[in-house]
């Protein structure tokens, strides 16, 4: 399903937004990804990880478009292992446990709900597994949440696993410009469809929606968004989200990332150039060597951001890089984003 448009609200651009998003998180549609990736050009909206099936006289074929690469899969895996968290949770969202013989890569604990299936799936690495690790267990499908899992330091590429009769899935939202929650249901809808579990992950979409649904509601209009300023990581020059997801979820809580004008998706920047845009909210990613707290002492502590308006009010959100990636805690980034920036609307 893919939400359609509502009638729009005329009361600004940010009015628009908030009831585009209820509109989003309601209606039902044809699923369809948009942009291109920046190191390669990616099929155009509508295109980009597109499913179909086909008639290969054995029953129905489902063919996924992903990274670039055309996916064949005459049945669903048996076999599958799953890198990195937010695909992992796709998964168990979906009831999949049964299917699945190893996973890696977690950022943080997994979500409570899911525990009990995931603590029966064999843990292959802390990180990405070597080759000779994922080999072991006997995939006959692997899925990823970001390209990295098929690069040099990952398991192998896309190509040398089909050589190996492996199948592969690359998280479509995760590593393209600009994705939006749609981007994200594309995903899962995909997924629903290699396993032929449709309706699971139908259901899956619209509870996300529904959820999502009210805490729009409760947030209502946003006339004038709050300048939020993203603090991913550094000392000597801050990491931070540029055009990205982040940025979306941001849009959808009320706010305006400070730095969206950037066409990638993370950004080093200039403490000078925060101090310019003065954001009234930081976000803090969650994650890492360093705790929050300590993130949020080092920029507390920064004499140079003294007069920002953030720093000056103590203005912080935590956000877990778990509820920041693509996946099904969109509802969660969500409510805690938009309770961050409101506090008074979701507090009576």
């Amino acid at each position: 399903m893919r939400p359609q448009k509502w009638e729009a609200a005329k009361k600004g651009r940010w009015s628009l937004l908030l009831v585009a998003l209820m509109l989003l998180v309601s209606a039902c549609g044809t699923p369809a990804p948009a942009g291109q990736t920046e190191a390669e050009a990616s099929p155009k909206a509508g295109q980009g990880a597109e499913t179909r099936t086909a008639d290969t006289g054995t029953g129905e074929t489902v063919v996924v478009q992903t990274n670039g690469r055309e996916m064949v899969f005459p049945e669903a895996p048996k076999r599958a292992v799953t890198l990195n968290q937010h695909v992992t949770e796709v998964m168990l969202a979906l009831g999949l446990e049964d299917k699945m013989v190893g996973t890696a890569y977690l950022d943080d604990e997994i979500l409570p709900r899911f525990k009990a299936a995931y603590d029966k799936i064999p843990v292959l690495a802390d990180k990405y597994p070597s080759k000779e690790v994922l080999m072991a267990a006997e995939p006959d499908f692997v899925y990823a949440g970001w390209k990295s899992a098929f690069g040099d330091k990952g398991v192998g590429s896309m190509e040398e696993l089909e050589k190996a009769g492996i199948k592969s899935y690359l998280h479509e939202s995760s590593n393209k410009p600009t994705p939006s929650i749609d981007d994200v249901f594309s995903d899962i809808q995909n997924v629903g469809r290699i396993f032929r579990v449709e309706d699971r992950a139908d259901a899956l979409i619209a509870k996300m929606k529904g959820e999502m649904e009210q805490i729009a509601g409760k947030l209502g209009n946003v006339d004038k968004p709050l300048p939020v300023f993203v603090y991913d990581s550094g000392e000597e020059q801050p990491f931070t989200a540029a055009n990205n997801y982040m940025t979306a979820l941001i849009q959808m809580a009320g706010g305006k990332n400070i730095f969206d004008d950037i066409q990638k998706g993370w950004a080093e920047v200039s403490w000078e150039e925060v101090v310019n845009r003065d954001p009234q909210i930081i976000v803090i990613v969650d994650y890492g060597d360093k705790t929050a707290e300590q993130k949020r002492s080092l920029l507390l502590g920064k004499r140079e951001l003294a007069d920002v308006s953030a720093i000056r009010n103590q203005r912080f959100v935590i956000l877990p890089l778990s509820a920041a990636a693509e996946g099904v805690r969109a509802p969660i980034a969500l409510n805690i984003l938009a309770e961050g920036l409101y506090p008074e609307k979701f507090t009576q």
